[in-house]
């Protein structure tokens, strides 16, 4: 089992950069693909980018690919989200989460292939 903790949020104005990070306790951290996603006010969940356990594929949605960037460090039990040229429709609820699957060599973009969840952290992007 994984927990997860999401931190880096914040308030930030149109064009800026914002790093979020998310810690995973537990020894088997590494074995899992891990995602990030969002969730707008009065909106369902989305996805946002993932990365393979050995960081070597990553996937993105459209509206953020050439802006954010995911990676991972194994040895520190993290994953990052580096968000660059923000804007006002990225506001949201991000949330990292663990694949229900180990060792998995694609990434998935999936809420439901998803079985650990963080509790999030605020993004608000004003313009």
């Amino acid at each position: 089992q994984v927990q997860l903790v999401e931190s880096g949020g914040g308030l930030v104005q149109a064009g800026g950069s914002l790093r979020l990070s998310c810690a995973g306790s537990g020894r088997t951290f590494s074995r899992y693909g891990m995602g990030w996603f969002r969730q707008a006010a009065g909106k369902e969940r989305e996805f946002v980018a993932a990365v393979s356990w050995s960081g070597g594929r990553t996937s993105y949605a459209d509206s953020v690919k050439g802006r954010f960037t995911i990676s991972r460090d194994n040895a520190k039990n993290t994953v990052y989200l580096q968000m660059n040229g923000l804007k006002p429709e990225d506001t949201a609820v991000y949330y990292c989460a663990a694949d229900r699957l180990v060792w998995r060599n694609i990434v998935v973009v999936r809420t439901y292939e998803y079985d650990y969840w963080g509790q999030g952290t605020q993004v608000t992007v004003s313009s």
